[in-house]
């Protein structure tokens, strides 16, 4: 089979398409014969800098959809051909993926393999950072950073849908700004002037909820934007910068919380509370309350240049890999 290797970190390069044996299932696990794979900056982190790589080298990927090929022993409820989406550590820039069946997903009545794939991280992460971490209440205010992305495309529209008072949106440049307006955003602020352009259309107040995947200087600036007993949710530190301590003082006077989400760690310690988060948000899709738009398909073997295009901070939406012709 195909695949797509890492043997040294670098640039989008350093992606070479390979031929590998196909694996077999072990126990607990399926193999997929994919269909297309999600493109997610965690794959950009792992091929630069060795992000959750255990060793060269690998095969990155992270979400793929498919047919299941063949179970492993053990495994119940899953069978060969059923059309299914699945979240993997790694892997996934293969023409054969392995999952563990607790974060395989059999796809719903409607819903096809092409947007299944963008949905494994996307979906069951942006309502997690709204409702089971981030608390959102209706009436209330939520700023989402990286709004043009595809966590931001769907924040958005999950934060219309459960009554947000105002949905604002931050992108890096204002290239970007027109199409989270597009997705459930009121207004969109650029990286460097968001935390006035917050306090000017909340005459002052903050915001209710911040969902931050960038960290650094961006975080630290996010809880000045916050309102009184705002909350930030941190899922990411996109700027490499050292993680930045929050301490009591920045705290206490106002009320104000820091809490944090990662699916991936999730899918790894509570796989159990994956799987209701992962239905309830496919369900969004299926019922036509939330679409996640592919603004950019490649084929598995120009994988390099997926990763190019979001390198560049100028894509929008999701971008996928075909793997099946």
């Amino acid at each position: 089979m195909r695949a797509v290797e890492v043997r040294e970190y670098g640039g989008p390069e350093v992606l070479k398409v390979v031929q590998a044996e196909i694996p077999e299932p072990g126990p607990g696990q399926v193999t997929i014969d994919a269909a297309y794979v999600g493109v997610n900056f965690a794959d950009l982190k792992a091929r630069a800098e060795g992000y959750r790589v255990e060793s060269l080298p690998f095969v990155p990927g992270l979400e793929v959809s498919g047919r299941i090929r063949a179970v492993g022993p053990g495994v119940e409820g899953l069978r060969p051909g059923q059309q299914v989406a699945a979240l993997v550590d790694g892997g996934a820039y293969a023409e054969v993926v392995v999952a563990e069946t607790a974060t395989v997903f059999p796809l719903p009545e409607g819903l096809d393999l092409r947007t299944a794939a963008t949905l494994p991280i996307v979906l069951p992460t942006a309502r997690a950072l709204l409702h089971e971490v981030g608390r959102l209440r209706a009436g209330e205010s939520v700023l989402v950073h990286g709004a043009a992305g595809g966590i931001g495309t769907v924040a958005g529209q999950l934060a219309r849908a459960a009554g947000a008072g105002a949905v604002y949106g931050v992108v890096s440049s204002a290239a970007k700004a027109e199409y989270p307006l597009k997705h459930g955003y009121d207004e969109v602020f650029t990286t460097d002037s968001f935390p006035d352009e917050v306090r000017r259309a909340t005459g002052g107040r903050g915001v209710d909820l911040i969902l931050d995947p960038v960290g650094g200087d961006t975080l630290r600036r996010g809880l000045g934007a916050l309102a009184v007993f705002g909350r930030l949710v941190s899922f990411g530190n996109a700027s490499g910068a050292e993680p930045w301590q929050v301490g009591q003082p920045d705290l206490y006077a106002q009320g104000r919380s820091v809490t944090g989400f990662s699916i991936l760690s999730l899918a790894q310690s509570a796989p159990e509370a994956l799987r209701p988060l992962a239905e309830r948000a496919f369900r969004m899709v299926t019922d036509g309350k939330v679409t996640l738009p592919v603004t950019a398909e490649f084929p598995l073997s120009d994988a390099a240049e997926a990763h190019r295009l979001m390198g560049e901070r100028a894509s929008t939406g999701k971008l996928l890999l075909r793997v099946a012709d």
